[in-house]
């Protein structure tokens, strides 16, 4: 009983993590004359509709994100238990097991990391507020 605990624990730290690691950046707007004489909601209208026209110009915020992190630590660990595998005689084996554990190490590295915007992304809704007079100082 105690076991099943500790996983549903492990299960609940693990998803809270997810959805912190998903949580999406935005711009900050330097409070000049546009802000100032449209209001903060304006700006916040004004953020949300440049991401949109980013998005529907095919730009991606993540680029792949974990899912993209998580499939590179599962190939590099595949790579790494082939070899291993073939010193100690099991390629196969330790193929699968370096998969495995790369996998697992990509994803719960990729559940902490920042979850920045592609840098693309980020110039094209920085331009897009600027043509509109908004000043973007970073993104928070």
């Amino acid at each position: 009983m105690k076991m099943l605990t500790t996983a549903r624990a492990l299960g609940l730290l693990l998803l809270a993590a997810a959805l912190v690691g998903c949580a999406h950046q935005r711009p900050v707007l330097y409070p000049n004359d546009t802000l100032s004489r449209q209001g903060e909601d304006a700006g916040q209208a004004a953020i949300d509709a440049c991401q949109r026209r980013a998005e529907a110009a095919g730009l991606d915020y993540s680029k792949g994100g974990v899912a993209r992190r998580t499939a590179e630590s599962g190939a590099v660990g595949g790579a790494g238990g082939a070899v291993a595998g073939a010193i100690y005689g099991n390629v196969g084996r330790g193929a699968a097991a370096g998969a495995a554990g790369g996998a697992t190490a990509g994803l719960i590295r990729g559940l902490f990391d920042r979850n920045d915007p592609a840098p693309v992304y980020r110039a094209y809704v920085n331009r897009c507020l600027g043509e509109r007079g908004y000043e973007p100082v970073g993104w928070d």
